[in-house]
């Protein structure tokens, strides 16, 4: 089964541009955050307009906050634009119940804010 173990949640895309080779770039502290590595296909699914596409992660410097999407992405996930940014691994069912996700959630426009919250953690 394929399960989601890792989300940047409500980043705002700060720049998109056309003419680059397609992929996104992520600032370094919330994929270090969530664990989310660089190079592998995530999904990336628009809180605006509810659309999803698989592209590949690059990461940017730490810091800066930058969420760029590169590329034919830009017709669907604009500047300014709140993502999800979904990383999934595959699992045999035995192993569901060792899954537990990290959600980096971003707090503010600039994605310099963000906490990480685990749900096994905060059940106990």
């Amino acid at each position: 089964m394929r399960a989601c173990i890792a989300k940047v949640h409500r980043a705002t895309v700060a720049e998109a541009a056309l003419n680059r080779v397609g992929s996104i770039t992520v600032d370094e502290a919330p994929l270090g955050q969530s664990g989310i590595q660089p190079f592998p296909y995530r999904d990336i699914t628009s809180v605006s307009n509810g659309r999803l596409r698989q592209t590949c992660v690059m990461a940017d410097p730490r810091g800066r906050g930058d969420i760029c999407l590169n590329g034919p992405p830009v017709r669907h996930f604009p500047k300014g634009h709140k993502i999800i940014v979904l990383a999934a691994g595959w699992f045999e069912p035995a192993q569901r119940k060792d899954i537990d996700p990290v959600s980096v959630i971003v707090e503010d426009d600039a994605n310099l804010r963000t906490k990480a919250l685990r749900p096994k953690r905060l059940a106990h």
